[in-house]
């Protein structure tokens, strides 16, 4: 049985960074490309960020230059470092493994 459980959401003001991570089990982490998306309220989930198995990345236009995906192979964790984060950033942040598999959510909320 696959579980992600999404840590490090919280409040933070306008200009702040924040550290997600995903811890992952029930499955072999480094065979499965991994992602970040985000639900705002009213909203659809939309991407963040993905990261390949072999440590490729991609981002939304939205958050380049600011947020950063990694990989922890040997401790089954994907991250999102999110820097210079903005009020539009507020949403509830999901991980995502192979196109597949979901976490519960953090929520992200960025005062001005």
């Amino acid at each position: 049985q696959v579980q992600l459980v999404e840590s490090g959401g919280g409040l933070v003001q306008a200009g702040g960074s924040l550290r997600l991570s995903c811890a992952a089990s029930g499955r072999t982490f480094s065979s499965y490309g991994m992602g970040w998306y985000r639900q705002a309220p009213g909203a659809e989930r939309d991407l963040v960020a993905l990261i390949t198995t072999d440590a490729r990345t991609n981002y939304a236009n939205s958050v380049k230059g600011r947020f950063t995906i990694s990989r922890d192979n040997a401790k089954n964790t994907v991250y999102l470092q999110m820097n210079s984060l903005k009020p539009e950033d507020t949403a509830v942040y999901y991980c995502n493994m192979g196109n597949y598999y979901w976490g519960q959510g953090t929520q992200v909320t960025v005062s001005s």
